[in-house]
């Protein structure tokens, strides 16, 4: 069996400019944001800074805490098949970590990507996704995915790449961590 990468972060650390790096080197990625963001497009709502929050919530409350990492290791499991690493871009709570160790076991490592609350806010602002918003909105969503224990996943990854560089820098660091595995 391959290797299965799961990358957590706060909102704004790098996690997707780490998954762009991976993706460079040949490794897919799937995205469990981008599961959410295809749920609110199902749903038809309107995007806006605290519709993926809620969603996301709703959906956990229905479904159960770990109902993204359950649909998704079917997708990864398929991958697995053609690549020797796969990359789980944004897991958010413990409960996910869990789904993804029972199934992959030894195979499953976790990689965490922090940098300092300023820094995370002006990447924000800067990026301009729907669902970012002010710094109020800012602060509710990491207190909203801390919630869900993404502070005790970040705390208990495997390995952790700082990311309050420039992106150069970040990529270095990111391919330098790769060719060590």
């Amino acid at each position: 069996m391959g290797l299965v990468i799961a990358v957590c972060g706060m909102p704004a650390s790098g996690k997707g400019e780490f998954a762009s790096i991976l993706a460079s080197k040949g490794i897919p990625v799937r995205s469990m944001g981008d599961m959410v963001r295809a749920e609110v497009t199902s749903l038809g709502i309107e995007e806006g800074p605290n519709v993926f929050g809620e969603v996301a919530t709703a959906l956990r409350a229905e479904h159960g805490d770990d109902i993204l990492a359950v649909r998704l290791t079917s997708a990864v499991d398929s991958l697995l098949d053609e690549h020797s690493i796969v990359l789980i871009e944004g897991m958010r709570g413990t409960a996910e970590k869990a789904v993804f160790v029972e199934h992959w076991g030894t195979s499953f490592i976790s990689v965490a990507i922090i940098a300092d609350t300023e820094t995370r806010f002006q990447r924000v602002i800067s990026r301009g996704r729907s669902e970012d918003g002010d710094r109020s909105t800012f602060q509710i969503r990491d207190e909203r995915e801390n919630g869900w224990g993404l502070d005790q996943i970040i705390s208990e990854a495997e390995f952790t790449i700082s990311n309050n560089q420039e992106i150069t820098e970040f990529t270095i660091l990111v391919s330098d961590w790769l060719t060590s595995l």
